[in-house]
This record gives C-alpha cells, structure tokens and sequence, in this order.
C-alpha cells in the first residue's frame, strides 16, 4: 500500500527547519560580529589573539639582568 502524504505536517517540517538553520546563521554571524569589534576595540592585540607584544606574553613577568638576592 502506498503511503498518504500529510503535506500539512510536512509543510511545517521544512518551515521549521528552515527557521532553524535562519537562527543559526544569525548566530554565528553575531558572533563574529562580537569578536570583530572585541578586535578593533583593542588595538595591541597581535595576530595570534592574545594582547601584548609576542616576546612576553601577559601575565608573565619579564626577568632583569640583576642577579637575584
């Protein structure tokens, strides 16, 4: 026996996968969104994402050339 389309439910199933997959993309262009402007909003971050110059990252202390007492 040949099966009965329901094309209600099967009209709804596509909208709702479509709204869906519409949210997900606007949440990931949010996102990128966020990390853009946390990028331009800080402009000693380097290539790599963290803040500071490559040689010392931060949270580091740098040593002296003094001889520990």
């Amino acid at each position: 026996m040949a099966r009965r389309p329901n094309y209600k439910f099967e009209r709804s199933e596509r909208q709702r996968a479509k709204a869906a997959k519409k949210a997900s993309r606007l949440e990931a262009k949010k996102e990128r969104a966020e990390r853009k402007n946390a990028e331009s909003a800080d402009p000693e971050m380097t290539a790599n994402g963290v803040a500071g110059s490559p040689e010392a990252p931060p949270g580091q202390p740098q040593e002296d050339d003094a001889p520990n007492r």
